[in-house]
């Protein structure tokens, strides 16, 4: 990928009629592939403007998946912006250390899009 992509990173992707948020909690290596970690929002919203403004105003956005482990072909499948960078409070990394120290460590193949059924 050619943006360099940091925990704390709030992502933006487009839908059909607007554009939806991920938060990136962490990138990692597991059984020698790149998993992204990921925080997924309900929020939608219409512009990129809109969403920009809500992270400046350090709005508080409504969770729909606490954590999201991904593969990188899962990650890439849903292209993704930068739109900037807050550092992750420890509430937030409650959910990726729990998935760290166990022993079942869930990763999909499948998309953002996909994982949260929108289009």
């Amino acid at each position: 990928m050619s943006q360099d992509f940091q925990a704390g990173d709030f992502l933006i992707f487009q839908l059909e009629a607007g554009y939806g948020l991920l938060r990136l909690l962490d990138i990692d290596e597991y059984q020698d592939e790149r998993i992204w970690h990921l925080i997924a929002y309900e929020d939608l919203f219409l512009d990129v403007d809109s969403a920009d403004e809500a992270i400046i105003a350090n709005r508080s956005f409504k969770i729909a998946k606490h954590h999201l482990a991904l593969t990188n072909r899962a990650f890439e499948a849903t292209q993704t912006a930068r739109m900037g960078n807050v550092p992750l409070e420890d509430s937030e990394l409650v959910v990726l250390k729990d998935w760290k120290s166990s022993d079942e460590k869930e990763v999909s193949d499948l998309s953002v899009r996909l994982l949260l059924g929108l289009r």
